[in-house]
């Protein structure tokens, strides 16, 4: 994301001379900021998979159809995308402090209007406008936390308050089937509204204010060319599952207007001198490398993440309890194979890692294909954990093996495009995923063919993720000739982007 390049530039620095180097202790109040800054970005890091488990309700109470309620997922994660970019600008401008709390406050507003919600339609607009104060939250408390804990103290801090960051993948699913059983569907967006009124008035109290400072004109003209292409494209694939063919104009129609977009604005920010994204990164194999290795990711597991919850409820009648119990293994094999990634990429590269992760999750995906309507849960927990270590182990190292070659100043541009593209693979994947268990229930008759359509929609998941497999390849190729060309110069060159996956892992989020 943009902010990185001014946490890599403003945090990390050698202390001089008239600068002493800051003490080992992590003063309390370095806690007390970073716990108010967590506690915004905690929310918006569960509604991303609290929602998962309620589809299924939502698609009954409202009425409506799987290819209509998926865009509940779908456009949040949209939105998330398009504000990615903004995040860095607008805390320069308008200062870290502000912007949290602006972002909060439309998170905050966003959900109270989706508890509100009384159609599908009104609650998939509520989705964007909670998803575009969402998508500021995370990088904006990043950027406090840096600020405040200084260099010598950001890792220790990052490891602390990254422990609900890793456990949230786990803790959504059950959290939400629980508030769902007890409550109703409603409350797992009233509870943002509960936190909130807590968060906010801590973070007008306590986070630290920053005034803004003039900086570059933000990029309105390309925001809006690949916002509204990105939406087209996903909402033209979206419609093959309501019109059960990709042949119909309302299909091909949104779509090619949505190509057209995006390369208008590819062609604009070419040519522009300060685009929303630098796309001349792509002339760089490695980078074009990472680049497909998010996206394929990014498709293949947000995409899936839609379809354990609707199996265990739908097929194996399982209440929203169990069924976030059931998805668990998944977060908590993600949750442990984060920090081992982040030990073995340090040791051995993240090109090697990202390749053996990115094989895991698609192998992992394999006994989902084979799906059956009694297929032994202690089986598919076993896979679940084992397609969740895989994903921890794919996307950090990735990014890493990414910039093992860019210069320091190209970091705020490859950031925010890779989780760009992550995001933007998520929402495309969560489509095509849907419509094509859509689809394929269509013309299923019995229990065995509906787990039949489960498993058509998991190969697609396998292939996918199997995508990325030739990219990971060439990363790792780039970042060995990277580290043969420093050891050959007997040092490294200091303009490189010499970055822990600790700091890699922070970026991502």
């Amino acid at each position: 994301m943009i902010w990185y390049h001014r946490f890599m530039t403003t945090t990390i620095s050698e202390p001089t001379a008239a600068q002493p180097a800051p003490s080992d202790h992590i003063p309390r109040h370095v806690w007390v900021i970073s716990g108010v800054a967590m506690l915004g970005a905690v929310m918006s890091i569960l509604d991303t998979t609290i929602v998962n488990v309620a589809l299924a309700t939502l698609g009954k109470d409202l009425h409506s159809s799987l290819a209509q309620i998926q865009w509940v997922i779908t456009g949040y994660m949209l939105s998330l995308a398009a504000v990615i970019p903004v995040t860095g600008w607008a805390s320069r401008r308008f200062g870290a402090k502000r912007v949290f709390l602006t972002s909060l406050t439309l998170f905050t507003l966003g959900s109270l209007l989706c508890g509100l919600a009384t159609s599908d339609t009104e609650l998939i607009l509520f989705r964007v406008l909670q998803g575009l104060g969402g998508g500021m939250i995370m990088p904006i408390a990043q950027i406090i936390m840096a600020e405040v804990a200084g260099p010598k103290r950001m890792g220790r801090v990052m490891g602390l308050v990254a422990v609900p960051m890793m456990l949230a993948p786990t803790l959504g699913p059950l959290l939400g089937g629980t508030i769902i059983q007890t409550l109703d569907w409603h409350w797992i967006f009233y509870v943002n509204v509960v936190v909130a009124a807590f968060a906010i008035p801590l973070a007008i109290r306590l986070l630290p204010g920053h005034r803004g400072e003039r900086t570059d004109t933000l990029d309105f003209l390309g925001l809006a060319l690949m916002s509204v292409g990105l939406v087209a494209i996903t909402y033209g694939l979206a419609e093959a599952g309501t019109y059960d063919t990709f042949t119909s104009a309302h299909v091909w129609v949104p779509v090619v207007i949505g190509v057209l977009l995006v390369a208008a604005f590819v062609f604009h920010a070419l040519r522009t001198e300060h685009p929303l994204l630098d796309l001349h990164l792509y002339r760089r194999w490695h980078f074009s490398a990472a680049s497909i290795v998010m996206f394929a990711l990014g498709a293949a597991v947000f995409g899936a993440m839609i379809l354990m919850p609707l199996y265990w409820q739908e097929l194996r009648g399982y209440d929203v309890i169990m069924t976030g119990l059931l998805t668990g293994p998944q977060g908590l094999g993600m949750a442990l194979a984060m920090p081992l990634a982040s030990k073995f990429t340090e040791r051995y590269g993240g090109g090697p890692v990202a390749l053996v992760g990115v094989i895991i999750t698609a192998l992992a995906t394999i006994p989902f294909g084979l799906i059956g309507a009694h297929t032994g849960v202690a089986v598919l927990c076993v896979a679940m954990f084992l397609r969740g270590a895989g994903m921890g182990a794919s996307f950090m190292p990735a990014m890493t093996a990414a910039f093992a070659a860019l210069k320091r100043s190209e970091v705020s541009h490859a950031t925010p495009q890779l989780n760009v593209l992550n995001r933007i693979g998520g929402s495309i994947g969560t489509t095509i995923l849907a419509v094509i268990l859509a689809n394929a229930e269509r013309s299923a008759h019995g229990a065995s063919a509906a787990a039949g359509a489960f498993g058509t929609a998991f190969w697609w998941s396998a292939a996918i993720a199997a995508l990325a497999i030739i990219p990971c390849v060439v990363l790792m190729r780039a970042e060995r000739t990277v580290r043969r060309a420093a050891r050959a110069a007997g040092a490294e060159d200091p303009d490189r982007v010499a970055i822990d996956s600790g700091a890699v892992a922070e970026a991502l989020a």
